[in-house]
């Protein structure tokens, strides 16, 4: 199936870039051309989410890859966009190993409330990730798209941070009106968006591994 119409629900959802022949590929023309998934190096230091529910809409993703600081350490990584965003009761951590301190986790959470109006809200999300799994309910999805003809503020937004989406027989992306994601636990390399609204932010750091998941 190259496309869909309509409400496609896959179960665990894992990084839905299919074929696996053409995620390759990208990711490759990505390495060749030095492409940058967001405007920054990332630190080398991925982090973990969990969020109970997610709502996006004007979703796409594709394949790219994040840089280190050092200019040679590449990761390959799902791109994904959602040109408006609404989280529920999001969790994000990160470990640091400070050596003979031991390690630490930062953990960050926010939008705990059956309220929509005081979910966490995003515009113009990006989200570089190697793993995801979650419940997913995708409206009107294209599966195959080439990359290159992706549009909405999300990918707007990269192009301008000088990001690059690779295109042609390489470019292989997927997009949909509006996705629906549940029980998500994701493990990201980086994010970025252009507002980001946390409400009842809390801010923790503790002693040991202590993720949300």
């Amino acid at each position: 199936m190259s496309t869909s119409y309509g409400k496609t629900r896959w179960k665990r959802f894992a990084l839905v870039m299919v074929p696996s022949v053409a995620a390759t590929a990208a990711i490759g023309v990505s390495l060749a051309n030095s492409a940058l998934a967001a405007s920054f190096a990332v630190s080398g230091q991925q982090f973990k989410v969990t969020v109970d529910q997610l709502h996006g809409d004007n979703f796409s993703q594709f394949g790219g890859v994040d840089m280190q600081a050092d200019g040679k350490t590449a990761h390959p990584v799902a791109i994904s966009a959602f040109d408006t965003a609404r989280l529920q009761n999001l969790c994000q951590s990160v470990v640091t190993d400070l050596g003979p301190l031991g390690k630490w986790t930062l953990v960050l959470k926010a939008g705990d409330s059956p309220d929509e109006a005081k979910q966490v809200h995003a515009q113009q999300l990006l989200i570089d990730m190697n793993q995801l799994n979650a419940d997913a309910e995708f409206h009107s999805i294209n599966i195959g798209q080439d990359a290159g003809t992706l549009q909405g503020s999300a990918i707007d937004k990269l192009k301008n941070d000088g990001g690059k989406v690779p295109t042609g027989a390489q470019g292989f992306a997927q997009s949909a009106k509006s996705a629906d994601l549940s029980k998500v636990q994701q493990t990201a390399w980086a994010t970025s968006a252009g507002t980001f609204t946390l409400p009842g932010l809390s801010l923790n750091i503790t002693q040991g591994a202590n993720e949300c998941y």
